[in-house]
């Protein structure tokens, strides 16, 4: 079986989740596992930045507008969240664009908006 890639701080960051989602339930606005990952993450001492903006580069120039990372945590891993019936298609690719943006090697999606929590984790090829 291969390596599963910063396994340790990975299943710290979803344990945190799980931890939000237990509380919370399904059914919010982004918004709200947003900030209640912003506290949760600090009390579990996981390093991370909120918010974060990503440039878009079109033909070699920046635009002027950008991609927002939910979080990047321990400046390698992306974590993008959503409160969503299902984990789609479009979701996968908006984290398969940020890893590229960023230059990060994995990427977390996760799902607050099911019946359960979902996460998927993608790794960016280069």
């Amino acid at each position: 079986m291969a390596d599963v890639l910063y396994k340790e701080v990975s299943y710290k960051i979803i344990g945190a989740c799980m931890k939000v989602y237990r509380t919370l339930g399904a059914g919010f606005l982004e918004a709200v596992y947003q900030a209640a990952l912003v506290e949760e993450f600090a009390a579990q001492n996981i390093l991370f930045s909120s918010q974060v903006k990503l440039p878009v580069f079109y033909e070699g120039e920046v635009l002027e507008k950008y991609h927002v990372a939910d979080f990047i945590c321990y400046d390698k891993i992306v974590v993008e969240i959503k409160s969503a019936t299902f984990i789609s298609d479009p979701h996968e690719k908006q984290l398969i664009n940020y890893l590229k943006a960023t230059g990060k090697e994995l990427g977390m999606l996760v799902n607050f908006g099911a019946k359960s929590l979902q996460y998927k984790r993608a790794v960016n090829s280069k």
